[in-house]
């Protein structure tokens, strides 16, 4: 069965790479969501007062990948425990962010983050915010596999 998912994890170009990489994942297209702002530019979601987070919005068949799985590659590629930033990139729009689409998917994502703190797996709270999927605006084109366009592999910061 084909599903949808949306991750902010900071920057979207690393983050869009990974779950590309990702067996299972069959698109990513970057973008905008959970803000107040209808069609935000690039230039406006980084004034840091559209609402929105930079997001990776990522279809994916579930015979081949669960949602969990996809939960695992996002708390690999970031620090969910960095309030609005991600690494040297500040702002809400940098912000670790789970939008789900559907009931199972914010009961999977809340016990993920509970295992998380129950492990012990960071030092300080995990901060990502879970939200209801609301309008995903698809980022410029410029924006679209931006790493893979140019011939690298990763920009993120561990």
């Amino acid at each position: 069965m084909i599903q949808q998912a949306t991750f902010g994890a900071g920057c979207f170009w690393g983050v869009e790479v990974a779950f590309g990489q990702t067996e299972g994942v069959t698109e990513t297209a970057v973008g905008y969501m959970g803000g107040e702002t209808a069609n935000p530019t690039y230039r406006e979601v980084c004034t840091d007062t559209t609402g929105h987070a930079e997001v990776v919005h990522i279809v994916f068949d579930t015979e081949r990948l669960s949602y969990q799985e996809l939960l695992n590659v996002f708390f690999e590629n970031h620090d969910p425990t960095q309030l609005n930033r991600q690494g040297p990139d500040t702002g809400t729009q940098y912000r670790s962010a789970i939008f789900y689409y559907t009931p199972e998917q914010e009961q999977i994502a809340r016990r993920a983050i509970e295992k998380l703190e129950s492990e012990g797996r960071f030092k300080r709270p995990v901060v990502t915010q879970i939200a209801a999927a609301a309008t995903f605006y698809r980022a410029e084109d410029y924006h679209q596999k931006y790493l893979e366009k140019r011939g690298l592999a990763s920009c993120h910061v561990s």
